[in-house]
C-alpha cells in the first residue's frame, strides 16, 4: 500500500468517524428535544399521563 493510499485511506475513516459523531449529536438532540416536549404535554394537560400512546395519538388528532 503506498502512501498515497494510507493517507486517503485515514481521510476516509476520519470522515467516518466525524459523521458518526454527528449522527450521535443529532440523535441526543432529538431524544432531549421529544423529552422536553413530552413534560410540555403532561403539564399542560395532566390527564394524558394515564393514556396509553395511540389513546394519546387519537386525543391529540381530535383537538385539530
Amino acid at each position: 500500500m503506498t502512501d498515497a493510499e494510507k493517507k486517503l485511506l485515514q481521510a476516509k475513516h476520519r470522515m467516518e468517524e466525524a459523521q458518526a459523531r454527528d449522527r450521535v449529536k443529532e440523535r441526543k438532540a432529538r431524544t432531549r428535544r421529544l423529552i422536553q416536549e413530552g413534560a410540555i404535554l403532561e403539564k399542560a394537560l395532566p390527564e394524558v399521563r394515564a393514556m396509553e400512546l395511540s389513546d394519546l395519538e387519537t386525543y391529540l388528532l381530535q383537538k385539530r
